[in-house]
Order: C-alpha cells, then sequence, then structure tokens
C-alpha cells in the first residue's frame, strides 16, 4: 500500500518525465553562469539546481489539482493520478505544500533577496494552472513562471539583478511561450472541446509563423546577451546551433501532426542544452 501510495506521488509529481525538469533547469544554469562569469559558487548551484526540480514537481501538482475535471475528458491526461481516481485532490494538496516547503527551507539558505524572490516565484508556480480559464495566453503565463529562475539565479549568485538578467528573462519567457505552445498543438482538439483556452488556439493558422518570429526574436537576445556579457566565438556557435533547432522544430510541426508537435517540444531541451553547453565552454576555454 505505501508503496503504491509512493508510485502515485511520484508519477503525480512527473519525476517519471524530467523533460520538465530539464527545460526550466536550462536557463537556471545560463544565469548562474552569467551571474558568476562561469565560475558558479558550488552552493548556489546546489540550491539552485534543488529548488527547479522541487517546484517543477510542485508546479505538476497544483497543475494536475487545477485541470481535475477536465484532465479525464482530453486523450493524453486522463491517465494521470488524479484524473483517474488513484490520488485524490486533498492528498495532491498537502503534496504540493510539502514539495513549496521543501522549496522553501532551501532557499533560506540564501540572501534576503532571493528569499523575497521566492514569493514571487512561488505565487507564479501555484497561480499559473488556473490561467487557461481567464486567458488566451497562458502560455505567456507559464513562460513569466518558469523564466523567474533567471532573476533568482542572479540574485542568488551576485545579490543584484542586472540588466543583462532581464534580456534573458524575456529570452526565456519567449522561449516557454514557443515550446508550451508547440505542447499546446497536441491537446488542441480536446481543449476547443472543453473549453480551454490556449495560444495554440488564439494563434490560429498564423500559429507557424508567429511562432517562428518569435524564435528570432530570441535568438536575437541570445546574441545580445553574447554581446553584453562580451562572449567568445564558442558561445556564438552554441546560438547558430541553437536557430538550427529552431529551424527543425518548424520542420516537425509543418503540418500540424500532433506526435510531430510533441516531438518539438521535447526538441526544446536541446536548445536550452546546447546554449548552456556553448556558456560553460566559453567561459572555461575563452572568455574566463
Amino acid at each position: 500500500m505505501i508503496v503504491d501510495r509512493i508510485k502515485q506521488y511520484y508519477l503525480l509529481a512527473r519525476f517519471d518525465k524530467p523533460i520538465g525538469i530539464l527545460i526550466l533547469l536550462w536557463p537556471a544554469l545560463w544565469a548562474l553562469w552569467v551571474a558568476s562569469d562561469g565560475q558558479p559558487d558550488p552552493f548556489v548551484f546546489f540550491i539552485i539546481f534543488s529548488g527547479v526540480v522541487l517546484m517543477r514537481a510542485a508546479g505538476c501538482v497544483i497543475n494536475d489539482y487545477a485541470d481535475r475535471n477536465f484532465d479525464p475528458h482530453v486523450e493524453r491526461t486522463r491517465q494521470r493520478p488524479i484524473a483517474s481516481g488513484k490520488v485524490s485532490p486533498k492528498e495532491a494538496l498537502i503534496l504540493f505544500t510539502i514539495l513549496c516547503l521543501l522549496a522553501f527551507v532551501l532557499v533560506l539558505q540564501l540572501n534576503l533577496m532571493t528569499i523575497l524572490l521566492s514569493f514571487v516565484a512561488a505565487f507564479l508556480a501555484a497561480s499559473y494552472p488556473f490561467m487557461k480559464r481567464y486567458t488566451q495566453l497562458p502560455q505567456a503565463y507559464l513562460g513569466i513562471a518558469f523564466g523567474f529562475a533567471v532573476p533568482m539565479s542572479f540574485s542568488a549568485q551576485t545579490n543584484t539583478i542586472p540588466f543583462v538578467a532581464w534580456i534573458m528573462y524575456l529570452a526565456v519567457m519567449l522561449w516557454a511561450l514557443v515550446y508550451d505552445t508547440m505542447y499546446a498543438m497536441v491537446d488542441k482538439e480536446d481543449d476547443l472541446k472543453i473549453g480551454i483556452k490556449s495560444t495554440a488556439i488564439l494563434f490560429g493558422d498564423k500559429d507557424r509563423e508567429i511562432m517562428a518570429g518569435l524564435q528570432l526574436i530570441i535568438i536575437g537576445l541570445l546574441i545580445l546577451i553574447g554581446q553584453m556579457q562580451e562572449l567568445g566565438w564558442i558561445y556564438y556557435a552554441s546560438v547558430v546551433i541553437a536557430l538550427g533547432l529552431s529551424i527543425y522544430q518548424q520542420k516537425l510541426i509543418f503540418n500540424r501532426d500532433k506526435t510531430l508537435c510533441f516531438k518539438a517540444f521535447l526538441n526544446s531541451n536541446y536548445f536550452g542544452l546546447v546554449v548552456f553547453i556553448g556558456l560553460v565552454l566559453d567561459y572555461w576555454l575563452i572568455t574566463g
């Protein structure tokens, strides 16, 4: 019985699907490497890494709680623990609270600015799942929530949030908007039936063009970050590869096939990874 409960909580927190952890983690690490000029404090790294894992899990739990009446009607989500009746809504709220408290204990080890920012981050994470009822842009709100790891990483490392941090925050917000729209394209038909709002629906037939435009802006912002930090050719090479991945994602979503749209979403992990590798190598071999 206990083993089964642990398994259901594990699935509810989506620990079996690390893609969500990774696409939240990469921007936090981008910020940490830039903030520290390639030499992040090991303790800060540990806190940021652990905080990302815990808060992503908490976000998944509260998302499924918020969608408990919708998920049973969506093909992709009907087998989730709450939707299938294997975990009660009360259990989900308790698990969400525990995960948030654990994350808060971690952030208490950091400076006051980062502690204060954590309250904003917690509010964004908890409120995001409900946005799809009230706005056509829940994916943009997700970007605001996911991107908040950027100013928090700068704050944790330097106790300041410089202008470059806000440029990176904007890039991450737009990046999340793009990849979560690809994700929403998978559920578009079901969402239309049950009244869920999304940018995949809002953008309509112009979805690919709008995302392509946003992807170009993201690449431009990444280039701007490189110029502001006086980064070297290795970083710019990683941005070029990231551009290639964006083009590949456009190819995948071209016919709006559900399976390929989901594949494009998963490919976003490599976008984040490539930029991170570029930063690490550039600071190690050139800039640092």
